[in-house]
């Protein structure tokens, strides 16, 4: 008998969940983003602009959903430093009911100067003091486990730009998922691929997920990493009820076409690849690799009951990847 480890029989939808727009420091409109994600296959958007939730229910239709977010940045104290040179945290929120408009830990002191004629546009709960953020472990967890109670899927974003290293992101609780990869930065030059840290973070008890997203400002980031969302149906709730279960993978290019354990072996289904692995949180892999002139596009293997976790990584004859999110043994 086949467990899917994605479901079986549904829709694998290309979502972009980092973006932004005119609001903030991007250069299209979200109407433009809308039209531009769609003509490529898109189909969601989360819109994140810098500290200013404001959803846009407009923009849904039978073939899009606009997913409603804001991007939030806790920057390094450290007077007389430039920026280039200080550390911070980046997080997305994205409203898991499309009905929620309230944004948590608002504080319009934290809006970027030039948006501040946006302000008006974010509603926001008067009896709530403004909240003062802080870059520490503490602080940045407690923003993390304020937007999961207030009803968001929180993301940790491209810890390479930010500067971070594990002495700083390995304090963070409390995010749903980490980004694998930000196209936005690998478009400036930074190596933010980051399964290394993804790896940190489950090493260290963290079950949480990885998103891949354009962070895009421009048009010349976009459509570069994204997730793939499988769902029953395209609906807003639909897209991020997958999203806390984890029906979801992360790529570049190649697709997961299935992933399902099967008497004792874990078979993946992928678009032609070059080679497929796994790791583990033990000095424990799996691989298979394509003879010169050939490809794969499926791989079979025995199941791994020794390990904690798993997660697979494909690679086209390019040298695009897609990553799967960690599977605990336990859990299977």
């Amino acid at each position: 008998m086949k467990k899917y480890l994605l479901p079986d029989g549904e829709h694998a939808y290309k979502v972009n969940l980092h973006c932004h727009t005119t609001l903030s420091d991007g250069h299209m409109t979200p109407s433009e983003v809308k039209e531009h994600y769609k003509a490529n296959g898109y189909a969601a958007v989360a819109f994140t602009d810098h500290d200013l939730f404001i959803p846009h229910p407009e923009l849904s239709d039978d073939e899009f959903i606009a997913l409603h977010g804001y991007e939030l940045e806790v920057d390094e104290d450290a007077p007389g430093k430039p920026f280039k040179t200080i550390r911070t945290c980046h997080m997305c929120f994205v409203a898991l009911d499309p009905e929620t408009d309230v944004p948590v830990c608002w504080n319009e002191e934290y809006v970027f100067p030039e948006c501040k004629h946006n302000i008006p546009l974010v509603k926001t709960d008067p009896s709530e003091a403004p909240y003062v953020r802080s870059y520490t472990h503490e602080g940045i967890s407690d923003l993390m486990r304020r937007g999961r109670e207030g009803g968001f899927f929180v993301t940790y974003n491209h810890p390479t730009w930010s500067l971070e290293r594990y002495s700083e992101y390995s304090g963070y609780t409390g995010m749903h998922a980490m980004e694998i990869m930000n196209y936005g930065c690998i478009v400036a030059g930074y190596p933010e691929y980051n399964d290394h840290a993804y790896d940190d973070l489950l090493k260290d008890g963290r079950r949480i997920y990885a998103v891949a997203g354009d962070d895009n400002h421009a048009d010349y980031d976009t459509c570069g990493t994204y997730t793939v969302v499988i769902a029953p149906r395209l609906g807003y709730r639909e897209l991020t009820d997958a999203l806390l279960k984890g029906h979801f993978y992360s790529s570049e290019g190649p697709e997961i076409k299935a992933l399902y354990l099967e008497d004792g072996k874990l078979v993946i289904e992928t678009s032609p690849a070059s080679s497929i692995y796994w790791c583990s949180d033990l000095r424990r892999t799996g691989w298979r690799e394509a003879k010169e002139g050939e490809s794969l596009t499926r791989a079979v293997f025995d199941f791994p009951s020794d390990v904690g976790y798993f997660r697979f990584t494909v690679t086209d004859g390019c040298g695009k990847k897609a990553y799967t999110n960690a599977y605990f043994v336990d859990e299977l």
